[in-house]
């Protein structure tokens, strides 16, 4: 019988800034506040984001770009973060800044899968 430890950890982002709560899911998720912190060991913790939608965006990073790619000649497109959360909501916006701020590497997919956004 196998048995998983998985730890939660839970974060409140109400009335906090999108990059702060950003940058701690990105740092428990890689482990890197594990005493036992190893680069090529994926840590066991799921991390939950509470009260996504009442974080603290300024006007000013409403304007901010976020740009995808389909390979094809021509294939950038653009959309401001306000467009985005109300094309797809608050929680995806959150999802691809978290996934920006990880290593690059066969961890990342299996640690996106790890992070629960609750709205």
């Amino acid at each position: 019988m196998t048995t998983t430890t998985n730890k939660t950890h839970t974060i409140d982002a109400a009335g906090k800034r999108l990059g702060k709560v950003a940058t701690e899911a990105a740092t428990i998720l890689i482990g890197k506040n594990e005493p036992t912190f190893a680069k090529h060991i994926m840590s066991d913790v799921v991390v939950t984001i509470e009260n996504a939608s009442k974080l603290d965006i300024p006007e000013k990073k409403k304007g901010e770009i976020y740009q995808s790619f389909s390979g094809y000649p021509g294939g950038r497109k653009e959309e401001t973060l306000d467009h985005l959360a109300t094309r797809l909501g608050i929680a995806e916006v959150i999802k691809r800044t978290v996934n920006g701020m990880l290593p690059k590497n066969k961890h990342q997919k299996p640690l996106m899968k790890q992070l629960i956004i609750n709205e």
